[in-house]
């Protein structure tokens, strides 16, 4: 999907040691807790946010280790709850419509203000959304990957 992030990293220790290191563990990040949950072949890292009164777009990740080669790697995917999907799409979209009227209203001749103000508009809001979403979610998804490193 859009907002999915896969990473890959060496592992220098063991897949067991690594799995026991991580499973069970909490992680603070922006005043939320994170905990890491043991699934048969993976850990799953997910927020506890049943208490949350405000609005923020939240990143489930797995971690998993896979071998290749002459060694193991770790393969991180933040991806974003399924609950929290619909407002970042639907920004998308709003400024994926807004940018293609303004380029159908240049070339079919239309008003060149409303045109420059409707283009301006769709990358100002998307700039915005963007930028908001660096400081939101690709932070959590950042700082949890920063997290599983130095456990490694």
């Amino acid at each position: 999907m859009i907002f999915t992030r896969t990473r890959k990293y060496p592992l220098p220790v063991s897949k067991e040691d690594f799995m026991n290191r991580l499973a069970g563990k909490h992680i603070k990040i922006h005043n939320l807790d994170f905990e890491v949950y043991d699934q048969e072949t993976l850990l799953k890292i997910a927020p506890h946010a049943e208490d949350l009164n405000e609005i923020r777009t939240l990143p489930i990740t797995d971690v998993d280790v896979v071998k290749e080669g002459d060694g193991n790697h770790i393969v991180m995917t933040s991806k974003i709850r399924v609950i929290d999907y619909g407002g970042p799409l639907l920004v998308m979209l709003f400024c994926a419509f807004l940018f293609c009227a303004s380029v159908i209203l240049f070339l079919l001749g239309g008003e060149p203000h409303i045109t420059y103000i409707m283009f301006g508009s769709s990358v100002l809001v998307f700039m915005l959304f963007w930028v908001r979403m660096q400081f939101g979610y690709f932070d959590y998804v950042r700082k949890l990957e920063n997290f599983v490193k130095t456990q490694a």
